[in-house]
């Protein structure tokens, strides 16, 4: 008997697992998502997931309780450091949107012998598309050999066996939501040998 009240005071005192909640936008626990550089985002993205801890970091007196306890001055610079961060931000996510605006995507056929052909498909990584998973994905729906290669320049192309440029062109247009003016379809001939 002695030993079964051992054993319970022994389980009680162990420490207990504790479920932490992760920010979606930049993984950090949501108390520290201020110093992300990506405050609104977060802050928006808890709004919607989990209403209960937003209500208790953001709300009116939660903020006006650590405002309360900082100083005059360490308050103007907080705010003066929030105000940087969130004008960095959206400088970054602008810089990120118009990059991704001008990025091209290129639609090579190219010819290996009398008939044949392959399809090698460049500039997807710039619309923030994973190329070894969309390789996949056109090897199943297009039914051939689809992979991820080097090119010369040192990027990387997704390369498919067979003239699928054309069914290829509507999936980039429809499925990954890229603008027609960003792609461009090329037909490259093998040179003939002397």
């Amino acid at each position: 008997m002695a030993s079964e009240i051992g054993a319970t005071d022994a389980a009680s005192s162990e420490p207990q697992a504790r479920h932490v909640i992760y920010c979606g936008v930049c993984s950090l626990p949501p108390e520290y998502c201020e110093f992300g550089g990506t405050a609104k985002k977060c802050k928006d993205w808890l709004e919607k997931n989990h209403p209960d801890l937003h209500e208790k970091l953001y709300s009116e007196e939660a903020v006006a309780a650590t405002l309360s306890t900082l100083s005059l001055e360490a308050q103007k610079r907080a705010a003066k450091d929030s105000q940087k961060k969130e004008a960095k931000a959206a400088a970054a996510e602008a810089k990120a949107a118009e990059t991704k605006a001008q990025a091209q995507i290129l639609i090579k056929r190219v010819e290996r012998n009398k008939r044949k052909y392959v399809t090698a498909v460049s500039g997807l990584e710039a619309h923030g598309m994973d190329l070894k998973k969309v390789a996949k994905e056109w090897g199943k729906k297009f039914a051939t050999g689809s992979s991820v290669t080097k090119t010369a320049s040192g990027g990387e192309e997704v390369v498919v066996q067979g003239d699928n440029s054309d069914e290829i062109f509507d999936w980039v247009v429809d499925v990954a939501g890229v603008p027609e003016a960003n792609v461009d379809c090329i037909e490259d001939k093998k040179k003939k040998g002397a």
